[in-house]
């Protein structure tokens, strides 16, 4: 999980390192071409392309490949125009909003210490957000918007049944985000596409297939409770990397709601954890 983490930042890092050079878009579906032939040529030599699937779980892939889109596009759209560190850390407050949403419209059980654990980390997004400071503006506005869309996508994913294969649930989020990417670009003038942007994108593409790899495999070996600690590593490369490679070092308060954004998640984890034993 931990490398999981660091190849999805190191992913993020070089897509925000190609935005002096192209558009939004014309990246997104440059590295999207990418990743769907990745992943399609890995489904297919493992025979899951094409599954047989009832319609409940169509409509389901279809909700989580939508809101996939939703949430790449606002966090891509954020992090090209906001420090890496601080749209990282808005993200990680997805466990958070996921243990409330699931609580609202699914009925699970959350006690009050989970509830409060909720309510510090809001808080703490708050902080990374500042909504009366200077660093206040729409881009983290997008950030907490992508982490919407995460939530009703693995919302969506809970409901799907356990025979769709997983390989096949990135390959259709793959190819949505690469379709609609490729869309929306033909509205904006493209740059031409030197070999250093393609070689960085395409190494983003790796990064976040590999990344996936390394998820699945950690989340279908380990115990899910005590795996999910080690998400919070990503906070760690989101600063590394912003301060070496973009000279970014968030402000103290961004620095106070990232440790309170990440221990109100370990709590979460930890309570959640000690429920199910």
């Amino acid at each position: 999980m931990s490398v999981s983490m660091a190849a999805f930042v190191i992913n993020d890092t070089l897509m925000k390192t190609v935005s002096d050079d192209m558009g939004l878009y014309q990246a997104i579906f440059i590295r999207g071409v990418i990743v769907t032939m990745m992943i399609g040529a890995f489904a297919w030599v493992k025979g899951m392309l094409l599954p047989q699937l009832p319609k409940s779980d169509w409509r389901m892939l279809t909700l989580r490949s939508v809101s996939e889109v939703g949430s790449t596009l606002c966090f891509l759209t954020a992090l090209f125009h906001m420090p890496l560190a601080n749209a990282v850390a808005i993200l990680q407050s997805m466990p958070l909003a996921l243990t409330l949403a699931a609580a609202i419209f699914l009925g699970v059980p959350v006690g009050w210490r989970r509830y409060f654990a909720i309510a510090v980390g809001f808080f703490g997004v708050l902080l990374i957000v500042q909504p009366t400071g200077d660093g206040f503006n729409r881009y983290a506005l997008l950030a907490v918007a992508a982490v919407v869309f995460l939530v009703l996508r693995d919302l969506s994913t809970r409901q799907m049944s356990s025979s769709v294969p997983s390989v096949f649930v990135a390959f259709a989020a793959a190819l949505a985000v690469m379709l609609v990417g490729g869309a929306v670009s033909v509205f904006q003038p493209w740059s031409p596409v030197s070999n250093g942007s393609l070689i960085t994108l395409t190494s983003a593409a790796c990064f976040i297939f590999f990344g996936y790899l390394c998820a699945v495999m950690a989340m279908r070996v380990g115990d899910i409770s005590y795996v999910s600690f080690f998400r919070y590593t990503i906070l760690l490369w989101a600063v590394v990397l912003g301060y070496f490679v973009f000279g970014d070092i968030p402000d103290p308060l961004s620095f106070i709601g990232i440790a309170i954004v990440t221990l109100s998640g370990l709590y979460t984890f930890y309570r959640e954890r000690r429920v199910k034993r």
